[in-house]
């Protein structure tokens, strides 16, 4: 069917099915300056050229026929798509040239993706077998087309429990199983009701147990309230077992008001008696942590572990020579874990509080507390 008018013709391919016809392409041109000048019957016939150019690749025994223009709707409103009186779009033709132009081409996207079931409803409907199967391929393909049955608009499947559910894809699945699972009938149930609550609505497809168990896994209230399994729980990790004095913690805290030329404060605890050591310094460089740790050594013989932050004064080249003549191991916190070195912290606050209250001004303390 075509159609012209003053500024644009309109044409559209189709197959008569009965007394039904079915379009299948649509094209328009807009005339140029020369062809609008053309007479009314000028401009019906070039419709009847143009229509002809385009799809001349799909007609034959061509018969040319009148039609009114009420019952030539789609050919007609074609022809009027443009507005005359917007002068920019009568200077620029419209570009009928479409790259990979295919007829009846259909596409997918990441968005759109192809449903999981395409070969069964396409074997179903047109008797259409994918390309490129191999023997073994199509001997599973035809053993599981028996199990699917169409309907127009949709595909069924009938399941090993004798019910036939319909066929979902895509974005739907995740809509049911909200609804079967958090909806006004739902309840919050683990994965296996939620599923069986899907089954008994009436749908099916491949991965709802992983999606469902998914869903159920992401729900903050089932998260929230449900009861933890073994397999949820923590790894239980063996207590380390140490003697006295085996293990030490050290820390600088300051820098404090001068007072007798003294800024710092380094302090050591250890972690089975919890026994504390203090010493004002003038400076918190590496020769006065090793001259501390010679002391704690000559009163509480050689330790086997100590533990520290990160800083340029406890991790040093003196302090690995340290490390390799006494042989014991030097173990560091991590930045974002400061509880590492709990116990030493709690001693800096427990001093950090103490000093307060003799000076009775507030003092500056690292790492925010």
């Amino acid at each position: 069917m075509c159609d012209a008018s003053d500024f644009v013709v309109g044409a559209v391919l189709g197959q008569r099915e009965g007394k039904h016809f079915r379009p299948i392409y649509f094209a328009i041109k807009t005339l140029n300056n020369a062809q609008q000048n053309y007479t009314v019957t000028e401009k019906e016939l070039l419709a009847v050229v143009f229509t002809f150019d385009k799809f001349r690749s799909y007609l034959f025994d061509i018969e040319i026929k009148n039609k009114k223009g009420a019952e030539n709707v789609a050919a007609d409103h074609l022809s009027r798509l443009e507005n005359p009186h917007l002068e920019e779009l009568r200077d620029d033709n419209i570009d009928d040239n479409f790259l990979n132009e295919t007829l009846i081409n259909v596409s997918s996207t990441k968005e759109d993706k192809i449903p999981w079931f395409a070969d069964f409803a396409n074997y179903l409907v047109g008797r259409i077998l994918r390309k490129g199967l191999n023997y073994a391929q199509r001997c599973k393909f035809f053993s599981e087309l028996k199990h699917y049955l169409w309907d127009e608009p949709y595909l069924f499947k009938m399941c090993p429990d004798g019910m036939i559910r319909r066929c979902v894809y895509g974005a739907e699945t995740q809509k049911i199983l909200e609804k079967c699972h958090h909806g006004p009938t739902g309840g919050h149930y683990g994965p296996s009701t939620t599923i069986k609550k899907v089954f008994d609505a009436g749908f099916c497809w491949p991965t709802i147990l992983k999606e469902a168990h998914t869903l159920v896994h992401n729900c903050d209230a089932c998260q929230r309230s449900g009861s933890l399994s073994q397999r949820d729980e923590m790894p239980q990790n063996n207590i380390q077992v140490s003697e006295i004095f085996d293990i030490w913690g050290i820390d600088f805290i300051g820098p404090f008001p001068k007072s007798h030329k003294f800024e710092y404060i380094l302090v050591a605890i250890e972690y089975v008696s919890k026994w504390a050591e203090a010493e004002a310094l003038p400076t918190n460089d590496a020769r006065v942590v090793i001259n501390f740790l010679k002391k704690l050594f000559f009163r509480f013989c050689i330790l086997k572990a100590l533990i520290s932050d990160r800083g340029t004064h406890f991790c040093n080249k003196q302090m690995k020579k340290v490390l390799k003549r006494y042989g014991f191991h030097h173990r560091i916190a991590t930045t974002y874990h400061l509880q590492t070195s709990g116990q030493v912290e709690n001693t800096n606050r427990a001093l950090k509080r103490i000093l307060e209250k003799r000076s009775k001004i507030t003092l500056p303390f690292d790492r925010g507390n």
